[in-house]
């Protein structure tokens, strides 16, 4: 048990980090969908950008950090893996950015983006400095160093927030009061707004990365051609699950914009809806990403332990029972949550339910994933999302035409759910983990039925106090549910085993 309280604890810093960097964008959420500068299409153009980032991210850095993560437990590689491992990304992202660089206009046009050539520098540029950070990030991951990977990574997010602010709001408004305002150097108000919060991403950035010069004066030009063929055979594969994996989160937007019918005008503003309403939907999201950052480096450590499985079957569990809580939060209080986005983004809410179970899905997957990491079956990982992929082209390219965004959302729901059921039945066959499986299933379906109980309760009886009761009396039922279940294993926990003892 002491390894999951240490997981927990540095899920915890992770978390302050990694949710602070997710939730920025559910916080600016109502920031930039209740401006009067920032129309529902200029928020679609923006969620174009950022669907195709994570898709250049994947291709800078092919599956290296989990390489590094691999790798770097066996003692004979400790002394060269830091420094093999930035260099080999350090002149691939040179390379990389050169080409996108010389290509610029190719990737306007697959993104729609060919009228704003500021937003593609912008956006290369990003990926190839988030690119420069991420073994620098996993070393302090590696090192169990969660305090400065928050530090840094917070820091960050103040100066998004600040330049964004200042951007968006200051420049604009200082430009109105006084034409020649020093602003006016470098602020042009005919510029679309949705430039400058790319470039406020863009400073973002660059200030992580300067942050992160520290770690980055360790880097020594040794280069262990060896290892780091080890390391390519190891990773390759890993583009593949990244991609795939990114094209089931993100590549929809771009799908949207492809195949909906009309203008180009009422394809954005769809694309800006959708984008609003998932936004919802990322509050799970958040808390997986931070798990996510503690987990893998724990899950190869345990490995090397005894009995690991035990252990990795435990950790199934109480993420779990965490993420059902969270799905009935988040389902149930809508009323409250929908307020995070503008009233104009309201018409899509319908989709964030589907959205939460899909990544329900998601985040137990990337447990389950870890049978095909540890024994080097990578490839494993890229067939089953490549196969979650074609599905969600497939769905999307069927139905998108007809249904608009809803068929996003469902897209992504049989996505993330088919890649968890295949994970699992392979998994178990390669590298048996002895997960409860059948009381997690009990417990996934048990929050969806309270939800469609309180959908139906409150469509009888309707008004939002009512609905918020109602959701209250729900949670309270489900928490005296798992704490009567789980009473034997709860009180092991930080925090929660404080509350129990009291």
């Amino acid at each position: 048990m002491s390894g999951i309280k240490k997981l927990a604890g540095q899920t915890l810093w992770y978390g302050l980090s990694s949710i602070a960097a997710r939730l920025i964008n559910v916080l600016l959420t109502p920031y930039l969908t209740y401006s009067n500068n920032i129309k529902t299409s200029d928020f679609g153009k923006m969620a174009l950008i950022y669907a195709a980032i994570p898709i250049l991210n994947i291709l800078f850095t092919y599956g290296f950090e989990t390489a590094y993560f691999r790798f770097s437990s066996k003692e004979e590689n400790k002394k060269t893996i830091y420094n093999t491992a930035f260099l080999s990304l350090l002149f691939s992202t040179i390379f990389f950015t050169g080409v996108l660089w010389l290509n610029q206009s190719i990737i306007g046009n697959i993104i729609g983006l060919s009228n704003f050539p500021q937003i593609i520098q912008y956006a290369i540029l990003i990926v190839a400095f988030d690119a420069l950070t991420k073994i620098p990030f996993a070393r302090l991951r590696q090192q169990g160093r969660p305090i400065k990977f928050a530090f840094v990574t917070i820091v960050g997010i103040l100066f998004y927030i600040f330049f964004t602010w200042f951007f968006i709001s200051y420049c604009s408004h200082a430009l109105q009061k006084d034409a020649n305002s020093w602003v006016s150097i470098f602020y042009d108000a005919k510029t679309n707004p949705i430039v400058y919060v790319v470039l406020a991403n863009l400073i973002q950035s660059v200030v992580t990365l300067l942050f992160l010069s520290s770690e980055i004066a360790k880097v020594r030009f040794k280069f262990n051609v060896t290892l780091w063929k080890q390391m390519m055979v190891y990773s390759l594969p890993l583009i593949i699950v990244g991609m795939g994996g990114m094209i089931n989160e993100t590549f929809d937007r771009l799908m949207l914009q492809w195949w909906l019918p009309g203008d180009t005008l009422a394809k954005e503003s769809q694309v800006g809806i959708y984008s609003a309403c998932y936004k919802l939907s990322l509050f799970i999201t958040l808390f997986i990403q931070a798990f996510r950052m503690g987990a893998e480096p724990f899950f190869f450590k345990q490995a090397e332990g005894q009995n690991p499985q035990r252990v990795f079957a435990r950790v199934m569990k109480f993420f779990v029972i965490i993420i059902c809580l969270m799905f009935l939060a988040i389902s149930l209080y809508m009323p409250i949550l929908k307020y995070f986005i503008g009233p104009k983004y309201w018409v899509g809410l319908s989709i964030v339910p589907i959205l939460l179970l899909a990544n329900m899905f998601i985040g137990i997957y990337y447990n389950l994933s870890v049978w095909y990491k540890l024994s080097n079956k990578t490839s494993a990982g890229a067939w089953i999302t490549f196969g979650g992929a074609a599905i969600t082209t497939g769905i999307n390219f069927l139905f998108i035409p007809v249904y608009g965004y809803m068929a996003c959302a469902w897209a992504t729901f049989f996505c993330y759910g088919s890649m968890m059921v295949a994970s699992f039945i392979w998994g178990q066959k390669e590298y048996c983990i002895p997960y409860a499986w059948k009381k997690l299933t009990a417990y996934m379906v048990i929050v969806v039925l309270l939800f469609f109980a309180h959908k139906g309760i409150t469509a009888i009886w309707p008004g939002v106090v009512f609905s918020l009761t109602t959701a209250t009396v729900l949670m309270a039922l489900y928490l005296w549910f798992i704490g009567t279940v789980e009473k034997k294993e709860l009180p092991q926990l930080p925090l929660i085993g404080k509350f129990f003892k009291k």
